[in-house]
């Protein structure tokens, strides 16, 4: 029996490389749209919150829409949603990006700025940029509980390389979200993270070749059961 495609939104607030996204969830067989219309996500299977730009604009933009109210009753519900990159700092209560703003309050926490610095002969200059490996966060809250294998991570190597573009990174409340974090020098941040049926990464899996194509064959896997 052949399983249900699911239906996805990828939420475009005129701030993200939405076209990229759709295209690597075209090549893993969901079907997309690109919408603005709240209306759209609640008749969805799934929600893409991609992002490429300031906090404070992005905010203003899904206000502006009518998306950030659409986008918090969504996360009531029982389906997926996918944050990359600055749609992942979005879901957090407030961002200290050029001043603070208040965001979604999806997931408690907050965004705060990346800093250069000097490692030996070695300089980390922000923005981050290129290729980086995350790595698997262990959960001990349950001993049986592998949050990695069950996550849409699944299947990767534990210290995979993904692509990175971001000054800023997400400090989550409850550290057991925690599904992997990167290390820049001496920083220690958090690319990816999972809360119930929310899903968030500060890397760009559809730039991060098969192992990025991989996180989205999983989603589909993950929605359709």
């Amino acid at each position: 029996m052949s399983k249900t495609i699911p239906n996805i939104v990828i939420i475009d607030y005129g701030m993200g490389n939405i076209f990229s996204v759709k295209s690597a969830c075209d090549r893993v067989g969901l079907n997309t749209t690109i919408s603005q219309n709240p209306d759209e996500l609640y008749d969805s299977d799934g929600i893409i919150i991609p992002g490429v730009g300031a906090f404070e604009d992005a905010m203003l933009s899904l206000d502006n829409l009518g998306l950030s109210e659409a986008i918090r009753d969504f996360s009531k519900s029982n389906k997926t949603i996918l944050g990359l990159c600055l749609g992942m700092h979005l879901l957090f209560t407030e961002s200290y990006e050029f001043g603070w703003h208040k965001g979604l309050d999806i997931i408690g926490g907050d965004v705060v700025k990346l800093e250069s610095h000097k490692v030996g002969n070695r300089n980390y200059k922000v923005p981050h940029i290129g290729w980086n490996s995350i790595k698997r966060v262990t959960n001990n809250k349950m001993e049986s509980c592998d949050l990695w294998k069950e996550s849409l991570l699944d299947g990767l190597p534990e210290s995979v390389y993904m692509y990175f573009l971001h000054s800023f990174y997400v400090r989550p409340e409850d550290s057991r979200l925690l599904l992997s974090t990167t290390e820049y020098g001496t920083n220690v941040f958090c690319s990816g993270l999972r809360k119930d049926n929310l899903f968030a990464f500060q890397f760009h899996p559809e730039r991060s070749g098969s192992s990025g194509l991989h996180i989205y064959k999983n989603l589909a896997d993950y929605i359709s059961g």
